[in-house]
């Protein structure tokens, strides 16, 4: 497993949160995500061989807010 901190844009609520929680959590290959609201970003553990950081910014992405990996 590994671990990457996305930070994230655009989040403004706790409906924000469980909607990016629920994204990245849909990936496969995704363990955990820990999303904060007062940080602005992810921590996500998640099988490298399954998925790529890049997947994983990209769903956030389309979730409509704008990630970035740390």
């Amino acid at each position: 497993m590994s671990e990457v901190t996305i930070k994230i844009a655009g989040m403004s609520c706790g409906g924000c949160v469980r909607n990016v929680t629920g994204v990245l959590q849909a990936l496969p290959g995704v363990e955990r995500a820990e999303v904060s609201l007062e940080a602005g970003e992810a921590k996500v553990a998640f099988d490298p061989a399954k998925v790529s950081v890049e997947n994983l910014c990209q769903a956030v992405d389309d979730a409509g807010f704008e990630a970035a990996s740390a």
